[in-house]
């Protein structure tokens, strides 16, 4: 059943162009309590539940009634069901297309040179087509007459009717007309053709039109699903960066495992040169990860005991035992895959737009093709020309383009950011990025390093030290973890047992201890302090101060300059002192007077809120639980990946690595490929713009039609996998 929380994605097999994603999209939409969405480019249907529950059997049983097919995505041996669906796909359409190919090519030749035009060739080009207007054009008359069955149009149903009508045509003038005589001559032309003065008028057959026409668009359907799978092939490689076994080690003996069997809470071995298993923390050994699959950097960074690691990152050198804390789908690496499929099965407002025209757009078309007959048969009684510019008109309309100009550039765009080390949660996303003016900067973990170092302690009663020891043992604030290892170094031990432990964002945590009552939070005393003072309190009195700090990251300057570079005005608001917020602000070029200190998170949620409402469009950087709530709430929220799980859930996008220079990156990345969404739905309609005019005027032969209806799409493809690079 549908839950939620978790929604249900199907691999749908037999779409041809976007009409086809409408169609089940609107069909599954009209599901009580169900809300989906069906992405062309990815050939899925993502479908969540909105308070009741829906079989996925159901599902998938709409769908196919429609007329399509539709699988839950599985593993099998290794593949997905969906990669095994497209590539058996690829290889219909590559067997289709080299018959064509081979068939159309001797008939064109002969239809439109002369010389070759032997007694007879007529009867033999017919012969050669028929394989193709049948068999090669299979696919499309399928579709057409499964969407006829609906009351629907898709492309297809003009390609078909395209192939029927050229068919049709020649098998008349060949049967019943003066075509199929020995002797009939044609002339070579592109454009279209009427009969010449002083010769035999013979009545026109168009079998170049009807294989040249499934040929290109065969062709152009080969490339396309080709190019989406290599648009696909960063989150694919994201899907299997991750180990298939595991190295256990239990009571000293190492056994090799599949990765499906080790547990929360189990130790596994890492040898240099592999692949850590899953993630988990450190527990013996130290060495150097190279962490560049996941995260983007580069320098692999030393890890020794206590430090976590991330399944799917390198081992550089030394020997790990690793106790793992997070299998299967809760790894990183698994929920850095399932966002960004996430991302690509959305849409961005943009497409909705395209995927509106689309609908009605072959209805149109149709209609069009019909009045241009009439209209051309009134003015000129040619029924030959008349027949030509209609045929043009259906070829030269499909809105194929159209269709792929939003999917591809975004499956490829967010392909890209994820190699980048950059999550984008969903295609709204983009649209974000466009506007952005204002960046909301939280100060620790985010200008700074987040690594807090204790600098000093005042002991006012130093046996309750192992007291707030134990205390922040329970936060995973920075704050609290350089207490915990500041007072470790210095030699305080605690197994003290904390009851009613409490967090309280942007202020500090409370708990229970021996029946006495533990606050640990900032000292309202710091105004012009450059470090943070944590006073820390037993039943309302003060027993110790802690003075910590931390260091601006070495790149917070060159972004702030960036930034400042694409129009976004910096801002830092932070929980911490004036002191402290107003010495970042001044190193990393941040106006003093754009600042903002001591905040709760309902303030930062309030400043967002006052920023918007007086005409900002506000993104907001941060890593905190604290920061979770204006990362909602603003127009951008771009959580850093060394934050907490809250930050990062609530985030539209995620830093895999935390280094702050990617920010930048992330925005300019997001609006290149809005740029390019933007050029390919430009291109697409004025293709069509361009085009129609035209095949109305009679001036396009149907062969052009169908060449020109192709490399629309092609260059569409195209111009979106540029972002690779």
């Amino acid at each position: 059943m549908i839950d939620s929380k978790e929604p249900v994605v199907l691999a749908v097999t037999g779409m041809t162009c976007a009409a086809c994603a409408a169609r089940i999209e609107k069909k599954l939409n009209k599901i009580a309590g169900v809300s989906a969405t069906v992405n062309y480019a990815t050939s899925k249907a993502t479908v969540s539940g909105e308070g009741t529950s829906t079989e996925v059997e159901a599902l998938i049983k709409t769908i196919e009634d429609l007329g399509y097919g539709a699988v839950a995505p599985k593993i099998e041996d290794g593949e997905s069901t969906a990669e095994i669906a497209t590539e058996a796909h690829l290889v219909d359409i590559r067997l289709r297309l080299i018959m064509s190919a081979i068939c159309a090519l001797p008939v064109v030749m002969m239809s439109m040179i002369r010389p070759w035009q032997f007694d007879g060739w007529q009867w033999v080009a017919l012969v050669l087509t028929v394989p193709v207007a049948l068999w090669g054009a299979a696919p499309f008359h399928r579709s057409a007459w499964r969407n006829a069955r609906h009351g629907a149009t898709t492309m297809d149903t003009l390609v078909s009717l395209g192939v029927i009508a050229a068919m049709s045509w020649s098998l008349w003038a060949l049967i019943f007309g003066n075509a199929g005589d020995i002797g009939m001559k044609m002339n070579m032309s592109l454009f279209p053709r009427s009969s010449s003065m002083g010769e035999m008028s013979h009545d026109e057959i168009y079998l170049e039109v009807a294989t040249t026409l499934v040929a290109f668009l065969l062709a152009g359907r080969y490339f396309e699903v080709r190019s989406r799978r290599r648009a696909g092939a960063a989150l694919r490689s994201l899907l299997s960066m991750g180990s298939q076994e595991a190295t256990l080690w239990r009571d000293g003996v190492e056994t090799l495992i599949p990765i499906g069997a080790l547990g929360v809470g189990e130790i596994f071995v890492v040898r240099p040169g592999e692949t850590i298993a899953t993630d988990g923390v450190v527990i013996e050994g130290q060495s150097a990860v190279d962490r560049s699959i996941v995260t983007g950097e580069s320098i692999p960074i030393e890890i020794s005991v206590g430090d976590s690691v991330t399944g799917g990152t390198l081992n550089a050198n030394g020997r790990l035992l690793v106790r793992a804390n997070r299998i299967g789908r809760d790894t990183v690496l698994s929920q850095m895959a399932r966002l960004v499929e996430k991302a690509q099965d959305g849409k961005a407002p943009i497409q909705r737009l395209a995927d509106r025209v689309s609908a009605v757009f072959v209805p149109v078309v149709m209609s069009l093709s019909f009045v241009t007959l009439v209209t051309w048969l009134a003015v000129t009684s040619d029924t030959q020309r008349s027949f030509q510019a209609a045929v043009s008109v259906l070829v030269i309309a499909c809105p194929c383009a159209l269709g792929l100009a939003t999917p591809v550039a975004l499956l490829v765009g967010t392909s890209r950011a994820a190699r980048e080390g950059i999550i984008i949660k969903g295609a709204h996303v983009l649209e974000a990025t466009r506007s952005i003016d204002t960046i909301v900067f939280d100060k620790t973990g985010t200008l700074t390093t987040g690594i807090m170092t204790l600098q000093r302690v005042d002991e006012i009663e130093p046996e309750y030290l192992s007291t707030v020891m134990a205390v922040e043992m329970q936060s995973e604030h920075p704050i609290a973890r350089a207490v915990v290892h500041g007072l470790r170094d210095r030699g305080v031990v605690s197994t003290l047992r904390v009851d009613d432990f409490v967090n309280i964002p942007g202020v500090g945590v409370s708990a229970s201890v021996n029946g006495q009552h533990i606050t640990v939070g900032r000292s309202t005393n710091q105004h012009d302090s450059v470090v943070t003072v944590v006073e820390a309190s037993v039943d309302g009195r003060v027993v110790a101060r802690f003075d910590v700090s931390d260091q601006i990251k070495p790149t917070a300057a060159a972004v702030v300059a960036e930034l400042r570079a694409l129009g976004v005005r910096p801002m830092i608001v932070s929980g911490d002192a004036i002191g402290s917020v107003r010495h970042v602000a001044q190193q990393v070029g941040i106006d003093v007077r754009e600042t903002r200190s001591g905040v709760l998170p309902a303030d930062k949620l309030r400043i967002v809120s006052e920023l918007q409402a007086d005409g900002a469009s506000v993104g907001m950087v941060g890593d905190g639980v604290n920061d979770a709530a204006a990362l909602v709430a603003a127009d951008l929220g771009i959580a850093m990946g060394t934050g907490t799980d809250a930050a990062m859930e609530a985030g539209d996008l995620t830093i895999v690595s935390g280094d702050l220079a990617v920010v930048p990156k992330a925005l300019a990345l997001s609006r290149r490929t809005l740029r390019v969404i933007r050029a390919n739905l430009f291109w697409a309609f004025a293709y069509n713009v361009a085009a129609l005019p035209l095949a109305v005027a009679g001036l396009m032969n149907p062969v052009l039609a169908g060449l020109a209806m192709a490399l629309s799409s092609a260059f569409v493809v195209a111009n979106s996998l540029r972002l690779r690079r």
